[in-house]
């Protein structure tokens, strides 16, 4: 008797809050009939991922599988949490059932499926795995502020906060404008960079974008000393900036000299 087809690993990005940002690619991945896996940072506790599906109306089936992502820096306990939860899902996929698993934001982007991914191939190379893309929390922010990214020949960055101050200041003056996301834990550090520098009046704070209780702050330096959530990023721009010379267009390789 020939092993059952294992089911495919499906991403689903729910995009950063709204359930209106919900792709139709994505809705009809929650509504195949495939069995859904959401990250929680701890069991038992509430999943953001799972909130936004039930802002958008849908029914949560009766066999969600929640899957334990907790939130912390100990090397050994990531790595048995993502080794049981990449276990689990190859054992769930074996069942020859598809499994969507749910991501706020999109799943390319700063996520939690690709090391799932990764390592439930490594576990299950015949597991096929798909990725439906999402909307980003910081094009989410953009839109939501009404600022812009980058235009025409404009450059931008988005890297965590946790980078630090100095690489912050170094990129300030190489991106016109910068996203710091999971600013949390150093926003003081970085609210004090952006006011010696001059940036605090093109900078712009957003919390849990497109969620009911979002909050936009245009005067950032009102945060300092705050305690902020965890779901939050900073948009910088650095009207400023002095920009190199750009190359337009194809140029011909310059003929070697004969003389």
């Amino acid at each position: 008797m020939n092993p059952r087809t294992p089911g495919r690993l499906i991403g689903a990005s729910l995009g950063p809050g709204d359930p209106a940002l919900i792709t139709r690619r994505a809705w009809a991945a929650l509504g195949s009939g495939a069995r859904w896996a959401y990250p929680v940072k701890k069991a038992e506790e509430s999943s953001y991922a799972l909130g936004i599906v039930r802002r958008g109306g849908l029914e949560v089936p009766a066999d969600a599988e929640a899957l334990v992502f907790p939130m912390t820096r100990d090397a050994a306990a990531l790595a048995k949490a993502w080794a049981r939860a990449a276990t689990r899902s190859v054992e769930l996929l074996r069942e020859g059932r598809d499994l969507v698993f749910l991501v706020e934001g999109d799943a390319s982007t700063f996520s939690t499926f690709g090391h799932l991914a990764r390592v439930v191939r490594a576990l299950a190379p015949e597991v096929e795995v798909e990725t439906i893309p999402g909307v980003s929390s910081f094009a989410a922010a953009a839109a939501a502020t009404g600022l812009t990214l980058a235009e025409e020949d404009e450059t931008f960055a988005v890297i965590p906060a946790a980078y630090g101050v100095p690489v912050i200041d170094r990129l300030l003056d190489e991106f016109d404008t910068l996203v710091l996301l999971k600013v949390k834990p150093l926003l003081d550090e970085v609210l004090a960079l952006l006011a010696r520098r001059d940036l605090l009046a093109t900078s712009c704070f957003i919390e849990k974008v497109g969620a009911p209780d979002e909050r936009v702050v245009r005067d950032v330096a009102g945060l300092a000393g705050e305690k902020v959530n965890y779901l939050s990023l900073l948009l910088v721009q650095n009207p400023k900036r002095v920009r190199g010379e750009l190359r337009r267009g194809c140029r011909k390789r310059a003929e070697p000299s004969t003389a």
